[in-house]
C-alpha cells in the first residue's frame, strides 16, 4: 500500500470515513497529500482528521481565492497560510513517528509554487541580545512582502514607533514585540492585538515571506529579464513592468510568479515520500480547472492581440499573460508527479476486491429525510428507533452536532422523546470508549454520517444534518468583492467625471451587473460623447481616476476618437519639458555636495519614543525620507505636506534633533 507508483482504489470510503482512513494512512509514519476537489471539501476533511487524531499534524495548502489571470491579487491571510505551510515542508527535516497530513486542492496542486530553497534564502532570525541595523530589518519586511501599517492586527504587516517595532509573521498566531536599544534586540515577546498585554516572551524567532513573490534585487532582475524575453518589450503603458522595475508591488503581480524565481517547483516536490490521497472526483475537477486555465490565457491573449477598431473600446491596462505551462501543471505532468508516489483513489462506494483494489468497508450512514418530509412521522422518534436497532446488533452509536449550543438543543429534544442515554464527549477517543449501550454526542462539522467496520458489529455514526437537514446558512467561501475594487465607491457618485488611461474624459453613471459568458459580472458604467458607453469590470478600476476638481465645462470624450490621444501626447511633451529642467537642477544639486548628518540611533530612539501619537504610514515614509537626505552628501530639498494634525511638525523635530 505505501509503495512508490502503485495506484489503489480504495472503495468503501464515504465522507467522514475517509477521514478515519487518512488518519491511519498518516500513524503509519509516512507523510499523506491528500487533494480534494475544492476549498469547501478540503475544510471539511481538515476539521474532521483534527477530530478523529488530534496528535497528528495537519497543515492546509488552499489555492488561490482569485481566477488564474486575473487583476487581483490572492488574499493576504490566505498566502500566509500557503507560506507557513511551505515553510514548514521546507524545513522539517526531523524523524517522525507519525507522518504528517497536507490538505490541498486541485487548483493548488496545479499551480508551481516557490522553489524550497527560497524559504531557506529568505528567513531572518532574531535573538534576543543580538544587533541587527533596524535599516537592514526594514529593508527586508518590505522585501519579503510585509506591509506598514499604524497598529498590527494581521498576519504580514508590521510598525514602527521609535525603538518598538511591531511584527505580525506569517502563519504566527499572535504579533510579536520587538524592543530595540539602539541595534540590539533587548526584549521580543508576543503580544494580544486587541488589548496589547504581553502574552508570552521569547528568546528569539525566525522571520520568513509573507508573499510568493519576493522583491529584492535579484528577484526584480530576473522579472524584467524575463518579462522582456516573453514579451519582446514593455512600454511606459505596462504598470506591472513599471511598478516592479521600481521595486514597488502591484496588485496582481504574483500571477507572474515564475519570472521571479529561478525555477518554480510543485508542492509534491516538498513532499518527496508521501503518499497521496485523492477525492473520488479529483480527476473530473483537474480538468474542469485546465480547461478554465487555457480559456482563460486565451481570453487574456486575445485581449493583447486585438486593436480598437471603430468605436469598439478595448477595455483595461496592458496585461501580457505567462504562458499556462510556466504557472500551471498539465495533465501529463500532473499523471507523471503522481506516478512517483503511492496514490489511493478514494470511492465512497462499495468496490469488490481485486488486484489494484481495496474496500476499507465503510458505508455512508442513515439518512432521515424521507422521514422529515412525512406529516405523520417524527424524525426524533425515528432516530431513537434506529439507534435502538444499533445497539441490538452491537453497533456503538456517536451523534455529532455543529457547535456546543446545537449539541445542548439535540439532547434537550431527544431527552423529550425518549432517548436519554445521551453522553456528551469532547473527543473521539472519548466518545469510542464510552460503554456501547450509551450515545455519544461531540461536537465536529461532519456534514454526513457513516457507518464503519470493527468489532462487535461496528460504529454508526450520525451527524446533525443527517437528522434535520442541510444547515441554513454555512460558511461562504470568501471571494473577492466589488467593493474591494473600487477604492473611491463611497466618493464616486453618478454623474461624476473620470479619466480612462486609453479613452480620456466620461460620465460616472453607477455600477451596472451585465452577462459576460453566461455569468453575471460586475462593471463600471461609463458614458462618453454621443452617448457611447463602456463598461468597465471593477476588477479594472486601476485604469481610471477622477476627474478635476473643477468639473465645470469639461467636454466629454468620444469613443475611438483622436482628441484624447492626441491632448496626451501633448501633456507627454510638457512633462517631459519639465523633467529636463529638474534633472538639469537636480545634476547641480547633486554637484554641490554637503556634510553629512548622521543619527545617534539610540538616543534618537528615546527621543522619538515620547511622541504621544503613533506615526501614519505616509509620515513614517516622511521621517525615513528626510532622515535618508540627512545621512546623503547632496544638499536636502524636499517639501513635506499634510493635512492639519497629521504629523508634519513632528517629521520637523525629528530632523531638527538629528542636526544637534
Amino acid at each position: 500500500m505505501s509503495r512508490k507508483n502503485t495506484r489503489t482504489l480504495i472503495g468503501g470510503a464515504p465522507e467522514g470515513f475517509d477521514a478515519l482512513f487518512i488518519a491511519a494512512l498518516a500513524e503509519g509514519g509516512q507523510d499523506v497529500m491528500v487533494v480534494a476537489r475544492d476549498d469547501v471539501h478540503m475544510a471539511r476533511k481538515a476539521e474532521a482528521v483534527a477530530f478523529f487524531a488530534p496528535i497528528l499534524q495537519c497543515l492546509e495548502f488552499p489555492a488561490w481565492d482569485c481566477l488564474p489571470y486575473d487583476r487581483v491579487s490572492p488574499r493576504g491571510q490566505l498566502v500566509n497560510r500557503r507560506i507557513d505551510t511551505l515553510a514548514r515542508l521546507a524545513e522539517d527535516k526531523q524523524p517522525k513517528k507519525a507522518g504528517r497530513i497536507i490538505l490541498t486542492t486541485v487548483s493548488a496542486m496545479l499551480q508551481r509554487v516557490p522553489p524550497r530553497q527560497g524559504f531557506a534564502d529568505s528567513a531572518l532570525t532574531l535573538e534576543v541580545g543580538k544587533r541587527l541595523d533596524p535599516g537592514e530589518l526594514d529593508q527586508f519586511l518590505l522585501a519579503n512582502g510585509y506591509f506598514r501599517s499604524d497598529t498590527v492586527m494581521e498576519p504580514g504587516e508590521f510598525a514602527k514607533r521609535g525603538g518598538i517595532v511591531d511584527i505580525f509573521p506569517a502563519g504566527a498566531e499572535a504579533p510579536l514585540r520587538l524592543d530595540f536599544f539602539g541595534d540590539e534586540l533587548e526584549g521580543l515577546r508576543a503580544f494580544d492585538a486587541a488589548t496589547q498585554r504581553t502574552t508570552e516572551t521569547r528568546t528569539s524567532t525566525v522571520l520568513r515571506p509573507v508573499s510568493e513573490v519576493l522583491l529584492d534585487e535579484a528577484s526584480i532582475t530576473r522579472f524584467r529579464s524575463g518579462y522582456r524575453v516573453l514579451f519582446a518589450k514593455a512600454g511606459d503603458d505596462d504598470p506591472l513592468y513599471g511598478a516592479v522595475s521600481s521595486g514597488h508591488r502591484h496588485i496582481g503581480m504574483e500571477h507572474w510568479l515564475p519570472l521571479f524565481h529561478e525555477r518554480v517547483e510543485t508542492l509534491l516536490d516538498y513532499l518527496p515520500g508521501a503518499q497521496v490521497v485523492l477525492d473520488h472526483r479529483a480527476e473530473e475537477a483537474r480538468d474542469a480547472r485546465l480547461e478554465l486555465i487555457a480559456e482563460y490565457y486565451l481570453t487574456r491573449r486575445g485581449f493583447v492581440d486585438t486593436k480598437p477598431k471603430g468605436g469598439l473600446a478595448q477595455v483595461g491596462a496592458v496585461y501580457h499573460p505567462v504562458p499556462p505551462e510556466a504557472m500551471f501543471l498539465d495533465a501529463r505532468e500532473w499523471d507523471d508527479l503522481l506516478g512517483g508516489h503511492a496514490v489511493h483513489l478514494l470511492s465512497p462506494f462499495a468496490a469488490p476486491e481485486s488486484t489494484g483494489v481495496t474496500d476499507v468497508g465503510g458505508r455512508g450512514g442513515h439518512d432521515f429525510a424521507d422521514i422529515r418530509v412525512r406529516p405523520d412521522a417524527n424524525v426524533f422518534d425515528a432516530l431513537g428507533d434506529h439507534v435502538h436497532d444499533c445497539h441490538s446488533e452491537g453497533r456503538r452509536v456517536v451523534l455529532t452536532a455543529f457547535s456546543q449550543g446545537s449539541r445542548d438543543r439535540l439532547v434537550s429534544m431527544l431527552n423529550d422523546h425518549g432517548l436519554e442515554n445521551l453522553v456528551p464527549a469532547d473527543t473521539w477517543a472519548e466518545a469510542i470508549n464510552l460503554d456501547a449501550k450509551l450515545v455519544a454526542i461531540c461536537v465536529v462539522g461532519l456534514e454526513h454520517g457513516f457507518v464503519a467496520p470493527g468489532p462487535d458489529g461496528g460504529l454508526a455514526v450520525i451527524t446533525e444534518p443527517d437528522i434535520l437537514g442541510e444547515r441554513m446558512t454555512r460558511p461562504s467561501k470568501a471571494r473577492v468583492r466589488p467593493e474591494n475594487f473600487i477604492a473611491e465607491a463611497s466618493a464616486l457618485s453618478s454623474g461624476d467625471l473620470v479619466v480612462h488611461v486609453e479613452h480620456g474624459i466620461g460620465r460616472f453613471e453607477g455600477l451596472q451587473t451585465i452577462e459576460v459568458g453566461g455569468a453575471p459580472h460586475d462593471c463600471l458604467k461609463l458614458v462618453y460623447g454621443g452617448g457611447d458607453k463602456l463598461f468597465l469590470p471593477v476588477e479594472n478600476i486601476d485604469v481610471i481616476t477622477r476627474f478635476g476638481s473643477e468639473e465645470a465645462g469639461a467636454n466629454l470624450d468620444r469613443l475611438g476618437g483622436a482628441a484624447w490621444q492626441s491632448r496626451k501626447a501633448r501633456m507627454k511633451g510638457r512633462i517631459r519639458d519639465m523633467a529636463e529642467e529638474l534633472i538639469r537642477i537636480a545634476a547641480a544639486r547633486e554637484l554641490q555636495g554637503t556634510k553629512r548628518i548622521t543619527v545617534e540611533q539610540g538616543l534618537y530612539d528615546e527621543f522619538s519614543a515620547r511622541f504621544a501619537f503613533t506615526e501614519t504610514d505616509d509620515q513614517a515614509r516622511a521621517i525615513d525620507d528626510t532622515l535618508k537626505d540627512l545621512a546623503g552628501n547632496r544638499s536636502m530639498d524636499r517639501l513635506i505636506c499634510g493635512d492639519v494634525g497629521f504629523g508634519k511638525t513632528e517629521v520637523a523635530l525629528r530632523a531638527a534633533f538629528a542636526t544637534v
